[in-house]
């Protein structure tokens, strides 16, 4: 499935907003699972010049994916970004951060993004550990793809939902509609092997796996990784299992 549009889907649905950080860059599996829900996306890429709405009046809510870059990087993409969280903040609309997005929210909320202090970084799969409050909310994988070389602290006010072992805080709820993930449940096989080939260089890194460990890790792991995505996703974007309409 390609998402080489801007809108795509449902057009009875409020779009959600779909926030991407390179050129090339895909929703995944992650979009293609909301609009196998019935749900539409607006695809948006602020690094190539698309401007954010400065309201979500029109959306149902946001999505903030991953990218190579830094949530402490200087770019100006970057600090209009995370400045821009204070929308679906400030109107209370489901939002979803993966990887840098959920990095882009800790920094919004005066929270701290560093590189382990060890120098340790999360390039395969891991394990998950749900706290109390995350399982009470539903299951959770006990393992999980990473891509990542900075972690971050929780902020004030925020819900620790799941944690691992070098990089504590993986999962958080803020307020009634705000979450950020550290993992990917996004990618496709095919995202995967290219993340594969084209991150090669940074498998000599500490704590980082192989790319073999990656794929081969995809057929034990992935089945619920991407089963429980799916529950995620609907637990956010959807209510009372129906998609959230345009008149809502």
């Amino acid at each position: 499935m390609l998402f080489d549009g801007r809108l795509i889907g449902n057009p009875k649905t409020k779009p959600i907003l779909i926030v991407l950080h390179q050129e090339k860059s895909s929703p995944g599996r992650v979009g293609q699972i909301l609009l196998e829900k019935g749900l539409s996306l607006d695809i948006c890429r602020p690094v190539r010049g698309d401007l954010l709405p400065a309201t979500l009046e029109q959306h149902s809510g946001a999505i903030v994916f991953g990218g190579p870059m830094s949530a402490n990087d200087e770019h100006d993409f970057i600090r209009q970004e995370i400045d821009w969280l204070s929308v679906p903040l400030s109107e209370n609309k489901p939002f979803l951060g993966i990887c840098l997005g959920a990095q882009m929210l800790v920094r919004h909320l005066g929270g701290i993004v560093a590189p382990h202090q060890e120098g340790w970084t999360e390039i395969g799969w891991y394990p998950l550990i749900a706290t109390e409050r995350g399982k009470a909310l539903m299951d959770w994988p006990d393992m999980v793809y990473q891509f990542h070389r900075e972690g971050f602290n929780l902020p004030d006010g925020a819900e620790l939902l799941a944690k691992g072992d070098h990089y504590p805080n993986q999962a958080f709820r803020y307020g009634e509609n705000a979450w950020g993930i550290q993992f990917h449940g996004e990618l496709t096989r095919a995202m995967m092997q290219r993340w594969v080939v084209h991150g090669a260089h940074r498998f000599e890194l500490p704590g980082a796996q192989l790319g073999q460990f990656h794929l081969d890790g995809r057929m034990s792991h992935d089945a619920p990784l991407r089963a429980w995505i799916d529950r995620f996703l609907s637990h956010i974007f959807l209510r009372k299992g129906e998609p959230i309409a345009a008149c809502a």
